[in-house]
């Protein structure tokens, strides 16, 4: 198996079609998925709480627009900003890829927050603890969604799974490299895993915050050692200690680190709401 990955050139058209003006992108239809897989998710878990379905898909609208905002902002600020701002009309350019999942999980929290304000009966850590498991499987899509747009690309590698990404320009797409954002991606299948199986563990009512907080510390721990594999996204932190995705990453482990131990009683399973209007 190690011999047939050995070497491996991909150069696939991130355009799964052309006809002009159309053409969809892999990395299109893989960001759909991951929503798609999302909602699925969601329809269980807010049956499994009694809940109206209809509530989770008006939760699931504004968790779409955090997303797409927070990560693309979380890009431009702090990955290339002086890139986009010479380049203004690069800003909304999505489908190009440069989406950051530390401004992504950014934005979901205030999204969790303003939508825990509104709903009837629902706190902020029962919903992030509903939110994190979709959210977990719809990384891997995004990140096979950057495998396709040969983008987040790893350093040089003479591992045998070392990826020759042929798409990148010059001599740069004849090295063998990282699948850095497989890497990920299987990051987030792991961390998947682990909070069903808790979800299921617990009944379907884990105790409050500790699948949120159980997210951030594998997700972010996971991806602070895999920014080890990476070239520097961020030109202007190429010679600090720590890189900028690892330097976002320390905050959000500390977060999950104090909900998990100073937040969450792990004695008292979370609520059923199984009555949402008052």
């Amino acid at each position: 198996m190690i011999a047939l990955l050995q070497n491996l050139t991909w150069g696939i058209d991130p355009e799964i079609f052309s006809l002009s003006p159309i053409a969809p992108r892999w990395y299109g239809l893989l960001f759909a998925g991951a929503f798609v897989s999302g909602y699925m998710f969601g329809v269980k878990m807010w049956k499994d709480a009694g809940r109206k379905v209809e509530e989770m898909e008006s939760i699931l609208t504004w968790i779409l627009v955090a997303t797409v905002i927070g990560a693309r902002l979380g890009h431009v600020i702090f990955y290339d900003p002086s890139y986009y701002l010479r380049n203004l009309d690069q800003v909304l350019a999505i489908w190009n890829g440069g989406l950051a999942s530390h401004g992504a999980a950014v934005g979901v929290i205030i999204a969790l927050y303003y939508q825990a304000k509104k709903a009837p009966k629902m706190n902020f850590w029962w919903l992030a603890d509903r939110v994190v498991i979709p959210s977990a499987v719809g990384g891997a899509f995004i990140r096979t969604g950057n495998f396709f747009n040969s983008e987040i690309v790893g350093s040089a590698t003479d591992a045998p799974w070392g990826v020759i990404f042929a798409n990148l320009p010059g001599p740069a797409g004849t090295i063998p490299r990282h699948p850095t954002m497989l890497y990920e991606a299987l990051l987030c299948l792991a961390v998947f895993a682990v909070l069903w199986f808790l979800y299921k563990r617990y009944k379907a009512h884990p105790p409050e915050g500790s699948l949120f907080g159980i997210f951030l510390i594998m997700l972010f721990t996971g991806r602070f050692f895999l920014e080890y594999t990476k070239i520097p996204q961020a030109d202007f932190a190429t010679e600090w200690a720590v890189n900028m995705g690892q330097l976002l990453s320390i905050p959000m482990v500390l977060i999950g680190l104090y909900i998990v131990f100073k937040k969450v009683d792990w004695g008292k399973r979370s609520s059923s709401m199984a009555n949402p209007n008052p």
